[in-house]
C-alpha cells in the first residue's frame, strides 16, 4: 500500500508539473500569437548616425577635457547644432537642403538570403531620396549562387538608375557574387587587406555512383530533354554530360564578366576574370576599386555635411517562430528529463 501511495504521488506530480508547463507554454504562445496579429511583421528601422557619433565624441571627452573646458566644448557644440537647425529651417528649396546618406548593410551567405531585405531597403529610401543624397552600401560577402546574387546586384541596379550616387564599402571581403554587387556602385572603396575580385565560377558535387554499386544499390532517373540534368550525385556521369556542364560554367562566366565590363569598363577582364582573388592594395592596382578607405572614416568624414541615415529592415515575424521554436525545444528537453513521453 505504501508503495502503492508513493508511486501514485510521483505520478500526481509528474502530471501536475506537466499540466502547469503546458498551461505556461499555451499562454506565451497565445501572447505571441496576439502580438504578432497586432504586429505588421515587419519594420524598417532608421538610426541617426550624425548622433550617435556626436555622442561619442562627448563622452570622450568627458574623460579628457577638464571642467571649464567641457563647458566651451559644450557650448560650442550648442551653437554648431542651432546653426545647423537654423539652416535646415530656412532651407526651402530641395535643391540647396542639406544633402543625405543612406547606409545599407549586406552581409552575404551562400543563398544571398539578405536580398529581401535590401529590396524593402531600397524600395523605402527610393520614395524619398532627393538628387542630392547617395547610398552607402557596407558589403561583406564571399559570393555564393548566381540567381541570388544577380538579383541583388540587379537592385543595387534600381538606385543607379535612378540617378542617385551609389558607393560601396568592403571592409573584409567582396568576392565572387559579392564583387558582381560591388560592381554597380559609382565608386568602391576597400580596406588595405580587404579580398576583392574572384570574377570566376565554381561547380562541384560529390558522385556515389560506384558506392552504390558495390552494395548492389539502383538508382533510376528519367528525365525528358536531353540535358534536362546533366552531372548527378548518385548515377554514373558521362563525358558528354561533363562537357554541358563545363559549357554552362563557361557561358554563367562570360555572363559575369560581361557584367563586370558593364559596370566597370576600366578593368582589364584578361588580367583580372581568372577565378583569382586580391587584397585591397593589389585590387587598387588592378581598378578593381576606386580608393583605400574604410568605411568608418567614410562616415566619419561624410557626417560633417551630411545627414547620415542607417536604414535596417527585419522581419519581426521570424523571430516570433525563432522564440516558439526554441520554446518547443525546451519543453521537449524537459519531457526527456522527466521521462514523460
Amino acid at each position: 500500500m505504501h508503495e502503492f501511495l508513493l508511486e501514485y504521488g510521483l505520478f500526481l506530480a509528474k502530471t501536475v508539473t506537466w499540466v502547469v508547463a503546458l498551461a505556461v507554454l499555451v499562454a506565451m504562445i497565445g501572447a505571441s500569437v496576439q502580438a504578432a496579429r497586432e504586429d505588421s511583421g515587419e519594420r524598417l528601422e532608421v538610426k541617426n548616425i550624425n548622433d550617435r557619433l556626436r555622442r561619442l565624441a562627448e563622452v570622450l571627452n568627458a574623460e579628457l577635457l577638464d571642467g571649464p573646458a567641457q563647458k566651451r566644448e559644450r557650448k560650442r557644440r550648442k551653437a554648431e547644432e542651432k546653426t545647423r537647425r537654423k539652416a535646415a529651417k530656412a532651407q526651402k528649396d530641395d535643391a540647396a537642403q542639406r544633402p543625405r546618406l543612406f547606409v545599407l548593410d549586406f552581409q552575404g551567405d551562400l543563398q544571398a538570403s539578405r536580398v529581401g531585405a535590401l529590396r524593402e531597403e531600397i524600395s523605402a529610401l527610393l520614395q524619398v531620396a532627393r538628387p542630392a543624397d547617395e547610398v552607402l552600401l557596407r558589403l561583406e560577402s564571399p559570393g555564393g549562387v548566381v540567381h541570388g546574387y544577380g538579383l541583388a546586384a540587379s537592385q543595387l541596379k534600381r538606385i543607379r538608375d535612378r540617378g542617385l550616387r551609389l558607393t560601396a564599402a568592403v571592409d573584409k571581403v567582396a568576392a565572387s557574387g559579392g564583387y558582381l554587387m560591388a560592381c554597380v556602385a559609382d565608386r568602391i572603396l576597400a580596406a588595405p587587406f580587404a579580398i576583392v575580385g574572384s570574377i570566376g565560377v565554381i561547380g562541384q558535387m560529390p558522385n556515389f555512383n560506384r558506392l552504390l554499386r558495390r552494395n548492389d544499390i539502383d538508382f533510376e532517373m528519367h528525365t525528358a530533354g536531353e540535358f534536362k540534368r546533366t552531372l548527378t550525385m548518385f548515377g554514373e556521369n558521362t563525358d558528354a554530360a561533363r562537357a554541358k556542364f563545363q559549357e554552362e560554367l563557361d557561358q554563367t562566366h562570360s555572363l559575369f564578366k560581361d557584367f563586370v565590363a558593364g559596370n566597370r569598363p576600366q578593368v582589364a577582364l584578361a588580367r583580372v576574370a581568372t577565378g583569382e582573388h586580391w587584397y585591397g592594395t593589389q585590387a587598387m592596382e588592378l581598378q578593381l576599386i576606386d580608393e583605400i578607405r574604410t568605411s568608418d572614416d567614410y562616415l566619419l568624414e561624410r557626417a560633417k555635411d551630411a545627414d547620415v541615415f542607417e536604414l535596417h529592415y527585419r522581419l519581426r515575424r521570424k523571430r516570433f517562430e525563432q522564440l516558439l521554436s526554441g520554446i518547443l525545444g525546451a519543453v521537449s528537453q524537459w519531457r526527456a528529463r522527466s521521462g514523460i513521453m
